[in-house]
């Protein structure tokens, strides 16, 4: 999208909304990622997708990918989060190396560590949950 089809979205919270929904992630340039928030309004940053800053002198296919596999967590009210940690034709070696890497970095995250932890399952898309904590 350029400036121009931007600012017809200008503050129109249903577009704005609908926009965020339709994709997963944005990147946009130096000059154009200054006047998002003045253009859209706070309707990217509150659905947690404001764009990621893309370069004239990076890749692009890099950038995508790198985006691709980033992951963002909140934890607002909710007490459970779902983190993806491998996909299909991964290793075993490979999932175990990612989950514990997820775990120590989550935990690690919180500020009573391994106490504010209630209970850790692990579980592919279509079994069933196998708890190990």
């Amino acid at each position: 999208m350029d400036i121009e089809a931007l600012k017809k979205l200008n503050k129109n919270k249903k577009m704005v909304k609908k926009l965020a929904k339709k994709y997963d992630a944005f990147l946009a340039s130096e000059s154009l990622i200054k006047q998002i928030p003045r253009i859209l309004g706070p309707g990217l940053n509150k659905a947690g997708k404001f764009p990621s800053l893309l370069t004239h002198n990076e890749n692009l296919n890099t950038k995508v990918d790198e985006v691709k596999s980033t992951i963002k967590f909140q934890m607002k009210k909710v007490l459970c989060l779902a983190v993806a940690v491998g996909h299909v034709k991964m290793t075993e070696e490979e999932l175990v190396y990612n989950i514990h890497l997820a775990i120590n970095f989550l935990v690690s995250l919180l500020k009573k560590n391994w106490q504010n932890v209630r209970a850790l399952y692990i579980k592919s898309t279509m079994g069933k949950p196998q708890r190990l904590y």
